[in-house]
């Protein structure tokens, strides 16, 4: 009979169809915030390839608390960066810069069309 810590999330509400929205309408989606060092690296290793995305910076909209409750919902993590390729959370700064470096970032991008092949 103990308690819960967790707050239940409501995936209805207004907050959690604009995260669900973005993931699902934007090839790439970062959830971010403006003074973290691992969202810095993710949107720079996004940067250094040409990709194009969506960034919502969570320290600078209302609700960016809750929205990071229901990023946990989604994905089992409450940390930033979220990154997110074809729908799909690839998880945060160092999974995304590992990606890279392994050569797999760059045909995923291409192939939810982040980056157009010339």
């Amino acid at each position: 009979m103990g308690s819960s810590e967790s707050s239940q999330v409501d995936m209805n509400s207004p907050q959690a169809e604009f995260v669900k929205s973005k993931i699902s309408d934007n090839c790439v989606v970062v959830f971010s915030k403006t003074t973290c060092p691992y969202c810095s690296m993710a949107k720079r290793t996004l940067d250094s390839v040409g990709a194009k995305y969506e960034l919502i910076e969570l320290d600078r909209i209302e609700d960016g608390s809750n929205m990071q409750d229901i990023l946990l919902t989604i994905t089992g993590a409450r940390t930033v960066p979220r990154v997110f390729i074809g729908g799909k959370c690839i998880g945060g700064g160092s999974e995304t810069k590992s990606l890279h470096s392994s050569g797999k970032l760059v045909p995923m991008l291409q192939e939810c069309g982040a980056i157009v092949v010339q």
